[in-house]
């Protein structure tokens, strides 16, 4: 599961919503007053959620906002009077707050992030100009040599592939050194 990090600019109230969290079963990974201590830990970070206030002690929510990485959504608690321009990625709760209210919203934030995340994860990756020339050359070997269409012939190279556990572009090589070694 992400990242849970509560920003305040009083370490008191900062802790206090990291025990309520904790109280919930939401273990809290950082409790800072700043955006100095906050921002240098995020490009460590996959995924998660931040906790703040209007301010911390050196920075505005908002600037806050602009640096947070793709994977992270911030959780603004305030009043309800005075921001009605919220940028995205930025879901806020106004006082009072209950402890239910906010649990839910942060595991509601951080499912949502693991959903993208497995979502990313499973798109096959884009193939560079050079992999795919060695990819076509194998197929080309393939189907000069062994009569096969060009269908087939992929078919074979990925289905090498996957038997072999090795990615296809690694079992084209293979098929190419193979072929030329004859």
């Amino acid at each position: 599961m992400g990242s849970i990090i509560v920003a305040l600019p009083k370490l008191e109230d900062a802790k206090h919503i990291s025990d309520v969290m904790r109280g919930c079963g939401l273990e809290t990974t950082m409790v800072c007053t700043s955006g100095r201590e906050l921002l240098p830990r995020l490009g460590t970070l996959e995924n998660g959620v931040i906790i703040c206030g209007r301010r911390v002690n050196d920075m505005h929510y908002t600037k806050l906002a602009e640096y947070l990485p793709e994977y992270f959504d911030m959780v603004l608690l305030s009043s309800a009077s005075g921001l009605e321009d919220i940028p995205p990625g930025v879901m806020r709760l106004t006082f009072p707050i209950r402890a239910g209210e906010l649990v839910s919203t942060v595991e509601m934030l951080l499912l949502q992030q693991e959903r993208r995340l497995k979502k990313k994860k499973l798109k096959p990756k884009k193939r560079s100009e050079k992999e795919q020339k060695i990819i076509d050359a194998a197929k080309k070997v393939l189907m000069e040599r062994n009569q096969m269409t060009e269908q087939e012939a992929f078919r074979y190279i990925q289905k090498s592939s996957m038997d072999s556990e090795t990615n296809m572009v690694e079992t084209a090589q293979m098929i190419l050194l193979l072929i030329h070694d004859e």
